[in-house]
């Protein structure tokens, strides 16, 4: 099993020392796959104090930098707050944290359905910057998608009957994707309603920049689809992918080749989604509880071609 921090592991006292901070008390915030967070109040205002458990120093700085890089560029994105020597990160004791200005506002699942379009528009902003932008010039290439490595597990599944499926459909995909792929643009590749926070004013900022990578912006619109446009029953929801796309193609607009790719694009994303839920729950970290997490993706890939 994954472990993570737990606010009892964190020496506050060094890390109020080293940001400054005086008064200063750790609350445990919920959410979050891969990293701990807190919520840190203190004299100087309130912040999230994140553990990145499962970083390195180079791999946690790097991603810091994305994340002050993309908020200095005008995206509605977390601030990240320099400890008083001036590094993103501060290695305290065996953990490495990063402290960022907290953002008044909450996490709301689903995301509801007349904040889409804002949810799209943020999407189109993200691709629209320049990718050699200062900060953000070593952005890795198609990171999102499928390593070679994951592919070679795949036959090894347990679940051999999921194993074929999923061989089938990325084979399907690979062959239609083959020469119909779009200039690469910054992606987010994990835009779910757990990485979006709707504002105490009104607007949606997105947070967790772990999965950030150049690649077809089509992609980076399929995973937002998984994310976001589900209904209740974990299938496409037609009227929130409209929604979705609407916002988006207000500065963006798709082509007809786009649209005619796009679901082949979400049914990927699904895909992606669906081996590293089986992946991790059942290879990595077994755990009985969550064994089977991974149906629902293919329930939901299977109605994207009658819902589209």
């Amino acid at each position: 099993m994954a472990h993570y921090t737990t606010a009892d592991q964190i020496d506050l006292t060094a890390v109020a020392g080293r940001y400054g901070l005086t008064g200063a008390s750790i609350t445990p915030l919920s959410g979050g796959a891969a990293n701990s967070s807190f919520r840190l109040a203190s004299e100087e205002g309130e912040y999230v104090l994140t553990s990145l458990d499962n970083h390195d120093e180079e791999t946690a700085t790097t991603l810091a930098r994305h994340t002050q890089a993309l908020h200095r560029l005008g995206l509605p994105t977390s601030e990240v707050v320099p400890t008083t020597d001036g590094s993103l990160i501060a290695p305290i004791g065996d953990r490495l944290l990063v402290l960022k200005k907290w953002i008044a506002g909450a996490v709301q699942q689903p995301l509801p359905l007349a904040l889409l379009a804002e949810a799209g528009d943020l999407l189109a902003r993200l691709h629209a910057l320049a990718p050699d932008a200062e900060g953000l010039d070593d952005v890795p290439l198609s990171a999102r998608r499928l390593s070679s490595e994951h592919l070679a597990a795949i036959p090894g599944f347990a679940d051999q009957e999921f194993a074929q499926w999923l061989t089938s459909r990325l084979d399907r995909v690979r062959d239609a994707e083959a020469g119909n792929l779009r200039a690469p643009c910054l992606i987010h590749g994990d835009l779910f309603d757990d990485n979006v926070i709707v504002r105490d004013d009104g607007g949606l900022s997105v947070l967790d920049w772990e999965t950030i990578s150049l690649d077809d912006p089509l992609l980076d619109l399929g995973m937002a689809a998984v994310g976001l446009a589900q209904d209740e029953a974990g299938l496409l929801a037609t009227d929130r992918l409209h929604a979705l796309l609407g916002g988006y193609e207000k500065s963006r607009p798709l082509t007809a080749v786009d649209r005619a790719i796009l679901p082949l694009e979400i049914e990927h994303a699904a895909l992606i989604i669906a081996f590293h839920r089986y992946h991790r729950h059942n290879v990595r970290f077994p755990n009985p509880g969550k064994a089977t997490y991974h149906r629902a993706m293919v329930r939901f890939t299977e109605s994207v071609a009658r819902r589209v």
